[in-house]
């Protein structure tokens, strides 16, 4: 019978093998992910299901306990002194408590060790406008946005606050004065918490995640009348993003959608992570939108596929770069190989162009 404390040794043997994510499920064993890829956890036996329940319910509060078992799932995060910080997501599956343990460093990384552009490390100069984060779940949005608001935190005597579900990186005030809300926590929902938060007198906003209508046109007026607004969503590239925001609204609303969203919005960063070639672990590909007059225009008179071709021509300009840019340019520097990078591009088509461009380079 697994005991409550056993969880904690898991998360010490997936430290060691410099997993990012553990997965606790009866009827299997304990899973961890190394480089993108799930493994067994070696010399743990197939858990039954009052021990996948233990396991998880040893690291949660009654309250949580009571919020699983009202809404059939739970997040939220905690830490293990000297071990490691961790983001959790505990739910129901046929019947049976299952867990998603995902590791968080407790360090910040510089934002200048992730591997982005110059031109997004800028986007932390401005005072107002909206800086949008996007990509699949794992693409490393929560490091990024946490790396941009840290060097904030440590040039610039602003307030920030940030609305986080659940919260992850933890900072520590610096020149800035930070508050973190938890969503469920300190405050309802993220569109609850951003119709109040002007009162609170802040400089930066972080948005954990843009979900829904209210909360998108929120952050939207917020970053419109001087604030500097951060958040995420789950989208692929670019133009998308744009596309996924304005469709939201209702056709009557969508023009003055596209308007609003072409005057505050100051870059679309989004992000995947391919497996090195050297199999030593992950590197960042990213794309990169900085609007200029001519996509803000496009913005407007909604002609987003047009964008795609700004981008392309726009890298020396504005620092901007498209996704397929950032996968040919790792691919010909050897650090990716030629199966990841078309595996991570959206356009294949054209990203097997590109490579086999490359390839018959280098012969």
């Amino acid at each position: 019978m697994a005991k409550p404390e056993d969880l904690v040794e898991i998360i010490k043997k997936a430290s060691e093998l410099k997993a990012t994510d553990i997965h606790i499920s009866a009827h299997a064993k304990p899973k961890v992910r190394i480089n993108g890829e799930l493994v067994d956890l070696k010399d743990y036996d197939i858990l039954k299901p009052k021990d996948a329940q233990i396991l998880c319910y040893g690291v949660m509060t009654e309250a949580q306990r009571k919020t699983l078992e009202l809404n059939m799932d739970v997040d939220f995060s905690f830490s293990i002194n000297g071990l490691a910080r961790i983001r959790a997501n505990v739910y129901i599956e046929r019947g049976m408590v299952t867990g998603a343990f995902r590791f968080i460093p407790f360090e910040i990384p510089p934002i200048e060790t992730l591997g982005l552009p110059q031109s997004v490390i800028d986007l932390t100069d401005y005072n107002k406008g909206l800086v949008l984060v996007t990509g699949a779940t794992g693409s490393g949005k929560s490091t990024t946005i946490a790396s941009m608001i840290d060097k904030i935190n440590r040039e610039r005597n602003v307030h920030i606050i940030t609305l986080e579900d659940p919260i992850e990186y933890v900072y520590r005030h610096r020149r800035s004065l930070v508050n973190q809300r938890e969503i469920g926590s300190d405050v309802r929902g993220f569109s609850n918490a951003l119709k109040n938060i002007l009162r609170q007198d802040p400089d930066v906003i972080v948005v954990g995640e843009m979900r829904d209508l209210e909360t998108i046109k929120l952050a939207l007026t917020v970053a419109e009348t001087g604030h500097l607004v951060f958040a995420t969503l789950h989208t692929n590239s670019a133009p998308e993003t744009i596309d996924r925001i304005v469709d939201v609204f209702p056709p009557a609303q969508q023009n003055q959608i596209r308007t609003q969203l072409s005057v505050v919005l100051r870059g679309i960063i989004t992000q995947v992570l391919v497996k090195r070639k050297d199999g030593t672990g992950r590197v960042l590909a990213c794309e990169v939108l900085i609007p200029n007059p001519a996509i803000r225009n496009l913005i407007r008179e909604n002609k987003t596929p047009q964008i795609y071709s700004i981008m392309q021509t726009g890298q020396a300009e504005t620092g901007m770069v498209t996704l397929n840019q950032s996968l040919a340019r790792l691919y010909s520097e050897d650090i990716i190989d030629y199966q990841s990078a078309l595996n991570a591009a959206v356009d294949k088509k054209l990203m097997k162009k590109e490579l086999d461009r490359l390839v018959k380079r280098r012969m």
